[in-house]
């Protein structure tokens, strides 16, 4: 059953008298512990898709579904709750709060959820920081890791709360070879192991090559899925 559904999603921004389409009929779906790559030149329309597929942007037409939940036509309270319990997020630029340690950062999420038990959520997130390959850096700050660790944290915090999928923007954009090629190993990894679907944006064709299925769009449109 599909974690992540769009069926003909349209996108036109508007401002003023201005009208500027940026996607077109966009259908996909995607499947628990599937890696896929959304691939596409600049300004094809890859982040306004991955926005609207994260609930944090809404489509002109058509529908999405998240964890069989349909979220067109939600409640900003209602995708708030779905994001914290379904979606995980990581960027080209791993937002990591400096004044907190590397387990204080993974357990973030937590705290906008008012259900979860604090000590199991540390257990996990110390489980995911080993699973990552950084105990030993555990209570470090950002500003003491290099960026591919800075990453490996992005990526434990979004896993935290055990989500259905994870949007990953670009996650290997700031790092350089060694460093994207053990991101992408890792996500492999953990989307078998954790069962959890992750939708990467790259403009890097080896990463691309790396995953279960590659989307291409070109814009505004998806041309290609191979895989």
């Amino acid at each position: 059953m599909s974690v992540l559904v769009a069926e003909h999603v349209d996108k036109t921004f508007v401002n003023g008298d201005v009208s500027t389409p940026v996607l077109h009929d966009v259908s996909l779906r995607v499947e628990p512990g599937e890696l896929v790559a959304l691939v596409g030149p600049s300004g094809c329309g890859k982040s306004t898709l991955l926005s609207i597929l994260g609930t944090l942007l809404s489509a002109s037409a058509g529908r999405c579904e998240l964890a069989r939940i349909t979220t067109t036509g939600c409640s900003d309270a209602e995708l708030t709750a779905m994001r914290n319990q379904h979606l995980g997020f990581v960027f080209q630029f791993h937002h990591l709060l400096p004044d907190f340690s590397a387990l204080e950062n993974v357990l973030f999420p937590i705290y906008g959820s008012p259900t979860s038990d604090r000590a199991r959520a540390e257990a996990r997130a110390r489980r995911l920081i080993e699973r990552v390959g950084l105990s030993s850096r555990i209570d470090f700050r950002p500003p003491r890791l290099s960026g591919g660790q800075k990453q490996r944290i992005a990526v434990a915090r979004a896993l935290i709360m055990r989500p259905k999928v994870v949007l990953a923007d670009e996650p290997t954009g700031n790092l350089d070879r060694e460093s994207s090629d053990e991101i992408l190993g890792l996500l492999r990894e953990l989307a078998s192991d954790e069962g959890t679907a992750f939708l990467v944006c790259t403009h890097d064709e080896s990463i691309a090559q790396r995953c279960d299925r590659v989307i291409s769009l070109v814009d505004g449109r998806v041309v290609a899925t191979t895989g």
